[in-house]
């Protein structure tokens, strides 16, 4: 049914986009409005189910849309020339601040996706995620410069320690942030907060400057 929805005029298309990725971003799967969705699109609730069979289609659809986007707009342009584990990563997040102040619905509504820790997905929309899985480890931990770590370094051993970190970061982060509206959240404190880590993370592994 869904080709019916992509032949739309793209204004009324991205209309209805926004508002569902926003209601769902706001009040998760359960809770979300069809009513508040063609509410906000300005349309009916007919026509919105002439497009989307069922609510649960219409999700399915909107994290294609945002897994998509994710992909192309976020991990394609993450620059692996960079072989400055720390730099890299920074960067990447300065990429994400980006997509997000362009596309905020769809991070927002990732970010509840995310959080909701849904346990089964249509064996496509697994596929995808796991791809984008995939291609964010490749981006960001491949082609590395080891010879940035300093010579009493284990270095594998700090590359695990600051992928532990890294993780334990987000995972509280996720908690921390587990129930709140992903619409209503200023991100750019915890950005400044993660780069603050990673400052600290290559202070304690990385050669001084001007050191061999």
């Amino acid at each position: 049914m869904t080709h019916l929805f992509e032949s739309l005029e793209e204004e009324k298309k991205q209309r209805i986009l926004n508002a569902a990725l926003n209601e769902f971003a706001d009040h998760g799967f359960e809770q979300a409005s069809t009513n508040r969705i063609v509410k906000h699109a300005k349309i009916g609730k007919g026509m919105l189910f002439h497009y989307f069979n069922t609510k649960k289609d219409l999700y399915y659809y909107l994290l294609h849309y945002c897994l998509d986007r994710t992909l192309n707009d976020y991990l394609k342009q993450i620059d692996i020339t960079e072989r400055d584990f720390i730099e890299r990563f920074k960067k990447a997040g300065e990429l994400k601040m980006e997509l997000f102040a362009e596309h905020p619905n769809v991070l927002n509504f990732l970010g509840t996706f995310f959080l909701a820790d849904i346990k089964e997905l249509p064996g496509d929309i697994q596929a995808k995620y796991d791809q984008l899985q995939k291609e964010g480890y490749e981006k960001i931990y491949s082609n590395i410069d080891y010879s940035l770590f300093r010579e009493n370094i284990d270095v594998e051993k700090a590359f695990k320690m600051i992928n532990w970190v890294i993780e334990g970061y987000e995972k509280e982060l996720k908690s921390s942030l587990k129930g709140q509206s992903f619409s209503e959240l200023n991100m750019e404190p915890y950005f400044k907060e993660f780069y603050k880590y990673l400052e600290m993370l290559k202070s304690a592994f990385y050669k001084k400057e001007g050191e061999k």
